[in-house]
């Protein structure tokens, strides 16, 4: 059976992938294009790439036992196309998986393209049939105005909508090598990071200046409802003098070992590839005005003389309200032939974007056998992430990442025998994966058998 996959960010690739590996036609539809030699983008994106990163260039912590390392070892036991490409194109990020974003892009094109089960068509869709037949919508946070009004007319309900930022590039060339030091913090993983120490007077400069600093322009029909996770740096610093030193800067473990001791305020960098001929300013999305930018991130020492390749900058990030709309197997419960995947379907994150692709992809390809899907456990990483966006409460439902607070917790008896929050983790993940595993097996069989 044929499949419609609408987008071509990070889920819709994973999906579209998935479902070709386990035997669907797919045709897969991205807008942006490149149109009598003139390339048709979002306000956001700067290419017509599959997969572009626009963000940071992190898939966040690998660290054994951590929330997010333990959603990437369930998607890698089942066979995550993306998270393949991202492992063979990471760039050093200590304890991180960080990707070369170009060469990250690139792979994904070429596996698309080496897949004979998909067609991809460069054109914009803006209606939704239930009697086309399968549809997965991974369309992204910049769904345009006529699906989205489409979305809106098919669900019945309003859309959800909170404002994302972008953080600033720097050319490694202008970074004043001698102000700063490579380290990880606590020397955890290799020390890629490159920090910028302040001491109590050069953060207080900083502090002053980011304050006082003037916002881009707002247009009229925007409303500023930003995501509480990805707060701009500007408006997080305005909850107070030290919140930086608590959030973004925070200096704990970055022992600077030129002097041994630990500075009042870090700014860390990461590479953006694998050339490390740029990095990234960690946490430091804001929504101020270009000028006000060049001036007070060069109060950053080591930036004094920085060339920035890249400004802040705000986006807009469209989510439907998917407890009240979708099913554990990410159906839309008024037409179940369209499921949703991505951060339009509530979560936040690349790899938890990537994850209900892939699982977008397994589900609708046992519906085209005509077989019911398993949804993924409870138990496991994949299983929580899902269990929330789909049974969160409906009025008051914001994304989320995969943390520890979505999975399942350990029997009280047994929390109270072991105090040792790693230890906890450590057992929380065993749990997971051996749940994962069993599904996943079911899960395959069934596949091979229809």
């Amino acid at each position: 059976m044929k499949v419609r996959v609408l987008g071509g960010g990070l889920a819709g690739p994973e999906a579209a992938l998935t479902a070709a590996r386990l035997g669907c036609e797919v045709e897969l539809y991205e807008m942006r294009a490149v149109i009598d030699g003139t390339p048709r983008l979002t306000p956001a994106h700067q290419t017509t790439d599959f997969g572009e990163l626009v963000c940071s260039n992190s898939l966040k912590s690998e660290s054994p036992n951590t929330a997010p390392w333990l959603l990437k070892q369930e998607m890698r036991r089942a066979g995550s196309a993306l998270l393949r490409l991202a492992d063979a194109t990471s760039v050093p990020a200590g304890h991180a998986l960080a990707v070369d974003r170009v060469e990250f892009s690139r792979r994904i094109a070429e596996a698309i393209a080496a897949e004979p089960r998909i067609r991809v068509l460069r054109e914009e869709v803006t209606t939704l049939n239930p009697a086309n037949g399968l549809t997965i919508v991974a369309t992204g946070p910049l769904t345009s105005p006529g699906l989205s009004a489409e979305i809106q007319r098919l669900t019945g309900s309003q859309h959800l909508a909170f404002y994302d930022s972008i953080s600033p590039i720097v050319d490694a060339d202008s970074i004043d090598m001698e102000r700063v030091y490579f380290a990880a913090r606590w020397d955890k993983g290799t020390a890629d990071y490159i920090n910028c120490p302040m001491s109590r007077e050069e953060y207080d400069c900083f502090y002053d200046a980011l304050v006082a600093a003037e916002a881009a322009e707002t247009k009229e029909w925007e409303r500023l409802d930003y995501f509480e996770g990805c707060l701009p740096i500007e408006v997080l610093a305005r909850r107070g003098r030290d919140t930086l030193r608590f959030g973004p800067m925070k200096p704990v473990g970055l022992r600077d070992p030129r002097t041994g001791k630990t500075p009042w305020a870090v700014v860390q960098l990461r590479k953006e590839n694998l050339r490390a001929d740029s990095y990234n300013l960690v946490g430091f999305q804001n929504h101020l005005k270009f000028g006000e930018q060049a001036h007070v991130l060069r109060l950053i020492p080591g930036l004094e003389n920085a060339r920035f390749l890249r400004y802040g900058q705000i986006h807009r990030n469209t989510y439907i309200c998917a407890p009240a709309l979708l099913d554990e197997v990410l159906r839309l419960r008024q037409a179940p032939s369209i499921l949703f995947a991505g951060q339009l379907s509530g979560v936040e994150g690349y790899t938890e974007s990537i994850a209900t692709g892939m699982l977008a992809g397994i589900y609708t390809a046992a519906l085209a056998q005509g077989r019911e899907p398993v949804p993924v456990p409870r138990g496991t990483a994949l299983g929580s992430l899902v269990h929330y966006i789909t049974h969160a409460d409906a009025a008051h439902f914001q994304p989320a990442n995969i943390t520890f607070d979505l999975l399942e917790p350990l029997e009280e008896e047994l929390r109270k025998k072991i105090r040792d929050k790693k230890e906890r983790h450590r057992i929380q993940c065993e749990r997971s994966l051996a749940t994962f595993d069993a599904w996943w097996l079911t899960t395959r069989q069934a596949m091979q058998s229809a």
